[in-house]
């Protein structure tokens, strides 16, 4: 596992609301402790334990972003709030496309219908379609084809006028 995998993991852990989790696999155990569900006020900790015999690691959660950042992120949200906002239902690998040698689902200005299959987003070695749950016109893809998506990110924004 690397850095990025264990940072969404953190992450849909403390959305889930559990107190504890461990996972473990051949080479690695990991343990993450948030504080008492809905109180978030002790921070989040991952100790990695290679099982190798080496030291354990212990790696605090991302840092809270800079308020800069927020005030983009909401003036990008009051442009973008007549548009509904397809997101990611599971954790996993964003694909565009069926197969490599196939269009893409959709593309930008496409009208889509509910059921429409938008994208299928691999979780380990299962793919899975993501349909859509409203009818309208692809505004934007928020995400690049192949990259890796968290629980909740937002992935299409659909005018549904």
């Amino acid at each position: 596992m690397d850095i990025k995998e264990i940072q969404s993991l953190i992450k849909f852990v403390a959305k889930s609301g559990a107190s504890e989790v461990k996972l473990e696999m051949e080479d690695i155990k990991i343990t993450i402790r948030t504080g008492a569900a809905g109180h978030t006020t002790e921070p989040t900790y991952v100790q990695q334990i290679p099982m190798g015999g080496h030291m354990p690691q212990q790696m605090a959660a991302a840092p809270a972003s800079s308020p800069s950042v927020e005030v983009e992120v909401k003036k990008e949200a009051d442009e973008n709030s007549k548009y509904i906002t397809i997101k990611s239902p599971i954790i996993g690998t964003f694909y565009r496309k069926p197969s490599p040698d196939k269009p893409s689902f959709v593309e930008v200005g496409d009208t889509i219908g509910k059921g429409d299959v938008l994208c299928v987003i691999e979780a380990m070695k299962l793919f899975n379609d993501i349909e859509s749950e409203v009818s309208g016109t692809i505004v934007k893809v928020l995400v690049d084809d192949s990259s890796p998506v968290e629980f909740d990110q937002p992935l299409f924004l659909v005018d549904p006028s």
